[in-house]
This record gives C-alpha cells, structure tokens and sequence, in this order.
C-alpha cells in the first residue's frame, strides 16, 4: 500500500494500464460509435500508450534543467511520449488528460490524496480544452466524473481518493449510455471512457497492490453495434488528417479557428515546449494540411480515407501456422503479393493497420514486408505490439516491392520459422533495386543538377542517372545493374508508364544480355514509371 506516488509507482502503472488496455483491446474496439463508426479505439489507446511506455524507458534519475521532482518528471515523459504517439480522438484527449497530470504534479514534492484530486481536475480541464465541441456521454464526461469524486473524498489517503475516483468512472462510464443518443442506439458505452476505466482501475492496483473489485468487463452491449469495425468516416465527411506541429501559441489559436471551419472532430493538443498533434475531419485535405504550413512547421503527415478503412478479413487459421504481411502501392502490386498467399496493407500505414492485418491472419508466427525505408519503424512497432498479443512477427526490411517478391519467391514451410525469414532475408538483399521517375523540381544530386520533367533513375535510393528520354534512361540503368551481374530482371511498370515501355527494355536486355531472364508486370505504382530488380 503506498502513502505517496513516486516515480517508480508512474512506471508501473504505465505497465499495468498498457497490459490492461491491451488485453481488452479487442473488446473497446468493438465499442466505438461516436462521432463516426470508429472501431480503432482499443487500438489506438494501446498505441498511444505504449509510446507513453517508450518515453518513460529514458533515464529517469536524470533530472530537466527545472528540476522537477521525479514523479514529475516521470510523468511529464509519460505525457509527451503520448502525445507524440497518439492516435485517433481518444488517443489525443488521453495524451492531454497524462498532461494535466503532469502538469500539476511536476512540482509537488509529495503526492498524497488532495495531489491526485486536483490532479484529476488538471486533467479534466486539458482534456475539455482538447476538443474544439466537447461532448457529453465519451471519455470526458468518465474523466470529469472520476475527478469530482476525488475531489469530494477531501483527503490526503491516496489510496482511498484513488479508489473513490476509479468507482466514480465507472459508474459515469455506464451513463454515458443514456447521455449520447448514438450509444443509446447501439446499446453500448463509450469506448475511449472505457480505456480511461482500465487506466484508473490500473492505478488502483498500484497503490493499493490489490485489484479493484470491480467487473473485469465493461457493461454488456442491449445489442451488437451495428456499425463498420473501423472508421468509415460521417456523411459530412470524407478524409482523416493527423499531423505534428511545430508552432506557436498564438499560430495555433488561428490554425484551430481555420480547422474548425473546415470540418469536425477537430483536436489540437501540444506538450508545452512548441510541440502540438492535429486531428480533424475534413473534405479538403489541402487546406488542412496547408493551414498546418502557415501556421508552423507540420511533420509526422497522415491522411486517412474512411471509404478505405475497411474492416480486416476474419482471421482464417493457416494449415501451417503463418502468414505474410505486405506493405503495397498499386492494384497490380497488390495483385502480385496477393498470388502469392500475402495479406495486402495500402502504402503508408500506421501501427494500428499493420497490427490489425497482422492479427486478421489468424496465424501465430507473421512475416512482415514493408517495402519502404519510411515504414519499416511502423512495421517494427507494430512487431512488438503483436509480441504482446502472443503473435511472432519477423520484419524482413525490404525498401522495395521487388525485393519482397524475391523474398516471398524462396518461402519454404518446411523449414524453421527463424530459418525461413533468414532465407528471406537474404533474398530480399541480394536484390538490387532501382527506380525511375520524373523530376518534381529543381536540384543538386550525386549525379549531377536536375531540372523539372528530367528523368532520374535512382539505385537503392540513390540518383544515378540523369536523363531527358524515358525508355534510354531505363534502359541505361538496366545496363548499369547488371554490369555488376545478375541473372533475373523484374520490372514493375507504374500506372502513367507509356504503352510498351516493359516491351522496349525486355528487347534491349534480351540484345545485350541474352542470358538474362526478364520478367514484366503491370504493377499500377504511382509516380514511377518503373521499378526494377536485379537478381
């Protein structure tokens, strides 16, 4: 039973509240739908906490200039790996509600009953000011509930303000039934108040040492919710943007009032020292991200089409227990990796996509394949997110899609798990890669200066060739690969390739390589015209 809340007791409760949001993911994902059918909140509660989790893997005895106590100081790395990390409306309000705590514990030498309460209050206050149109009936009203409970414990036990608030959640989460119309027709509670539960009940266990005695579930649906798994997005509006933000107070209060012309569902939360996460619903995704641009420096760019978000296949256990996970941009890619037994993930996605593909496998060991330097982080995390759900998952760092092809080519069931990625891995590398497009703008490359329209050929991701034709300058880096050998030639060829392109290379490879086989695909990639791969 602890009196007080020091550093090591903020460490375990990130443990345990990520251990008990990811248990019950599936769970909260099944809960949402407001203000849209949102079926990624268990998602993207586990996400946001475990970069919580991350950030509190910093030395936490190495104190900031401010000399913040160490609770503090725990907590403010809590909140800002949060918040770098949120995803979704649930994951950001959740970001700002470990900021309000923060905030008001950072300089509190002892954290006793009446500390946690008006840290709770802190909390309520940043989470209301993250929503441009609070709600009543979500993860606000479960928050504000459990705050005035602690506050009218008036006492300096922790552990009973603690309790006092995690029964008040609860009961608030049961109400939000009946406040929010949408709930009250699917016969459900809201989803991101029941992660704030898990959280609260979680920081119980920590104080105390004993588990709430409270239900392990949240308060069974009247009826299955009749909605998408994932967010499909309103009638109003089409797309999800999401980004970071460096800018100022006042820069920020301008960009809020221009998002919220422009669409719903609107978040702008930052963590004290410049940096701020953007969330809004809009039809004009332009002008949102544009808005980010004058207003600051935007990074961390993520758009969502919710007609796309479709929810992931059932799981189908595989005869021999695993499956491929395949990052793809373009129909006849995706075509390809699909032939191949693949599970298919759009290009770009986030941690919560590739983790929820990972899972619709249904197998217990996954090869992933992100096919882009950019992606292989997301692949990575969504790695350990699905150690912790009892799936091994190996990430193959394929930077292109014809090296996941060579690696899918030499798959073996037969052999070892371990052995077969090492097979694929070694495939996968010793296949060159090389992409031609045009260029976009002026500039100074290792091949010399480039000018608007001129056509580039880069080679493992470096410019090689300049050129002004597109078939000689594919040709002519065909021609530079395999002057370092080579027995198989792939080409992809992109979706604003010209007719014949594929034909005019396989014919100058089969004059000047006549022992090199070709292989040609219609791989339908955006903006470049060819990709190729030497074996």
């Amino acid at each position: 039973m602890l009196d007080t809340l020091d550093a090591a007791a903020v460490r375990r409760w990130c443990t345990s509240g990520l251990a008990a949001l990811q248990r019950h993911q599936g769970e909260i994902d099944d809960l949402n739908v407001y203000p849209v059918p949102d079926g990624d909140t268990g998602t993207n509660l586990v996400l946001t906490l475990t970069s919580a989790q991350q950030a509190l893997a910093m030395d936490l005895e190495t104190l900031p200039d401010g000399g913040h106590t160490p609770h503090g100081h725990a907590l403010r790395l809590m909140a800002q790996g949060a918040l770098l990390g949120a995803r979704g409306n649930s994951g950001v309000i959740l970001s700002q509600i470990l900021r309000g705590l923060a905030d008001a514990l950072a300089p509190v030498p002892v954290v006793r009953g009446r500390q946690l309460a008006d840290a709770l209050a802190a909390a309520t206050t940043a989470a209301y000011a993250a929503v441009s149109r609070p709600v009543e009936g979500t993860l606000l009203s479960v928050v504000a509930a459990a705050a005035g409970a602690a506050r009218r414990a008036d006492s300096d036990d922790l552990p009973a303000v603690a309790r006092a608030a995690a029964v008040a959640a609860t009961r608030a989460l049961a109400r939000t039934r009946e406040q929010l119309p949408e709930l009250a027709r699917a016969g459900v509670v809201d989803a991101g108040g029941r992660g704030l539960c898990l959280l609260l009940d979680a920081l119980v266990e920590t104080i105390t040492g004993e588990s709430p005695g409270q239900p392990a579930s949240a308060p069974p649906p009247l009826r299955r919710p009749g909605t998408a798994a994932r967010e499909t997005g309103s009638e109003a509006y089409a797309y999800e943007v999401q980004y970071l933000l460096d800018a100022t107070d006042e820069a920020v209060a301008r960009l809020r009032a221009e998002l919220s012309a422009l669409g719903d569902s609107l978040v702008v939360v930052g963590d004290g020292s410049g940096t701020w996460n953007v969330h809004v619903h809009v039809n004009d995704v332009g002008a949102a991200v544009e808005a980010g641009v004058v207003a600051g420096r935007p990074h961390r760019i993520s758009v969502t089409r919710f007609a796309d978000r479709t929810a992931p296949p059932p799981a189908v256990a595989r005869p021999d227990g695993r499956a491929a996970v395949v990052v793809a941009t373009g129909a006849g890619i995706a075509d390809l990796f699909a032939a191949e037994g693949a599970v298919v993930v759009p290009a770009n996605p986030s941690t919560g996509e590739l983790l929820d593909a990972i899972r619709a496998t249904g197998a217990a060991r996954v090869v992933v394949l992100p096919n882009d330097p950019n992606t292989q982080s997301v692949a990575s995390a969504a790695a350990r997110e699905a150690h912790g759900l009892g799936v091994k998952v190996s990430v193959v760092p394929t930077r292109s899609p014809v090296q996941a092809l060579a690696a899918l080519a030499v798959r073996d069931p037969a052999r070892r798990f371990e052995d077969d990625v090492i097979a694929m891995a070694e495939a996968a590398g010793a296949c060159r890669y090389a992409e031609v497009c045009h260029a976009g703008r002026e500039a100074l490359t290792v091949a010399g200066p480039c000018r608007p329209g001129d056509v580039l050929a880069l080679v493992e991701g470096e410019v090689h060739l300049i050129g002004q034709d597109l078939t000689d300058t594919c040709t002519a880096v065909v021609d530079r690969m395999l002057g370092g050998g080579g027995e198989l030639v792939t080409l992809l060829c992109g979706a604003d390739a010209p007719a014949g392109l594929a034909d005019r290379v396989r014919a100058h490879v089969e004059r000047s390589w006549p022992f090199v086989e070709v292989q040609a695909y219609e791989g339908g990639q955006p903006h470049y015209p060819l990709l190729l791969g030497v074996e």
